[in-house]
């Protein structure tokens, strides 16, 4: 920081600068941690609301009851889109990881009530880091499922041999990330309650997604018996900027494990139901917003439009001679894997990066190969026409310069 300050016109000048060097969130050729709706109704009102709550304070629902109200609504309107039974319960999260942390921690409470000292959770190969990373910061072992060589979801069979009398959680996906398959839910919550254990399904991908989708899918939410929490998360296709999740546990002893509550403090009584104390309240009532402006049926015109389009993403992949997709995806994530030595896609990735698109990379640890990877948006749908044919032609300029890829991949 300078001694002296400077004009805001030229702070800003020097953050528009900063932001141009970086991929557009709003430019539809990232397919990977945003998630852009190309819909100027729904971006003016998510502004509009962060404009009025930006320096609002969701701490203490007793001081600010009405933006308590609207954030309950929010998690009432998760809950019931995947059939959370009445005694159940949940709040809002920061995002994803902070929803399976308080999911872990509620889990490893129940089972050192049951005399565990030392849990475990067990987990898909496929399954997002941040249960390892909950387990780390709470203290429990972690336990890594294979997958199904074919189908990329969890190995149940092999799932089995590692659940025991220690297992605090089960992990289910519906849908993964890495590949959008969706996973047993069904087998994995019932083998979770065979040992007393919580079943998890991880729906932070899927949860706005499965519920407006058409046809028959695999039961995945609360409606199996033996599934005790999700996390869904509504800043990826709930359509509202970060950082927005809903935790929701099917038990009513959710809140007594959740919350952190302490009274030895001069100040007062002190409450909090996850690991956020202050924090603005403009995201969930974002949400709100935007699930009042959408409605169900908007929610499921936006959801068949991104399925259709991701189908045409997919159709235009596979026309490349030896672009396979992996797994049976069923939504709006999926992965290709490459069948011919000579066509790294890798390499066909670092071309398409020279024109302006962000494709995700699989290295195949743990499952599946290395490939690339889409999350396909509603702004996805108007750069069809053009992602489709860069893609041919970079994957056959990437086969006739008989080039590789140096990069190992990363998250998105």
């Amino acid at each position: 920081m300078e001694t002296q300050g400077r004009p805001v016109d030229d702070v800003l000048a020097e953050l528009d600068l900063a932001r141009g060097k970086d991929p557009d969130p709003h430019g539809a050729h990232l397919f990977g941690l945003t998630y852009p709706t190309g819909d100027a109704e729904i971006e003016r009102l998510c502004h509009a609301v962060h404009d009025r709550m930006l320096y609002s304070n969701a701490l203490n629902p007793f001081r600010f009851p009405e933006q308590s109200r609207l954030s309950e609504e929010v998690v009432r309107a998760v809950a019931g889109l995947v059939h959370l039974p009445r005694e159940g319960g949940g709040t809002t999260t920061s995002g994803g990881t902070e929803s399976i942390l308080m999911a872990v921690l509620v889990a490893r409470q129940r089972a050192r009530a049951r005399g565990v000292e030392r849990p475990v959770v067990v987990a898909p190969a496929s399954a997002h880091p941040a249960y390892a990373k909950a387990a780390h910061f709470l203290d429990l072992d972690y336990r890594q499922a294979p997958l199904d060589p074919t189908t990329l979801a969890v190995d149940v069979g092999a799932l089995r041999g590692l659940v025991d009398e220690r297992t605090a959680l089960v992990v289910a996906s519906a849908f993964s990330y890495p590949h959008g398959v969706m996973d047993d839910v069904a087998a994995v919550a019932a083998l979770a309650a065979e040992h007393g254990a919580g079943c998890h399904v991880d729906a932070c991908v899927g949860g706005m997604v499965l519920p407006f989708l058409d046809g028959e899918l695999p039961a995945w939410d609360f409606g199996v018996p033996g599934v005790t929490s999700m996390s869904v998360d509504l800043h990826k296709y709930g359509f509202v900027p970060k950082g927005c999740s809903v935790v929701l546990h099917a038990l009513p002893d959710w809140a007594g494990h959740q919350w952190f509550v302490y009274d030895q403090w001069p100040a007062g009584l002190y409450g909090s139901p996850a690991v956020a104390g202050a924090k603005s309240a403009a995201p969930v009532l974002a949400a709100w917003a935007v699930m009042q402006h959408l409605g169900l049926d908007g929610y499921r015109r936006v959801v068949a439009g991104m399925v259709e389009a991701a189908g045409r993403i997919r159709e235009g992949f596979e026309s490349v001679d030896g672009v396979v997709v992996n797994g049976s995806p069923v939504g709006t994530v999926m992965s290709w894997r490459s069948e011919r030595p000579e066509l790294s896609l890798f390499a066909a990735a670092d071309l398409l990066e020279q024109r302006g698109w962000f494709l995700n990379r699989l290295t195949g640890t743990g499952g599946g190969e290395p490939g690339l990877h889409v999350m396909v948006s509603p702004a996805h749908e108007h750069v069809i026409d053009q992602l489709v044919p860069d893609f041919v032609d970079c994957c056959e300029d990437a086969v006739r310069a008989g080039v590789q890829s140096d990069d190992a991949g990363r998250y998105a």
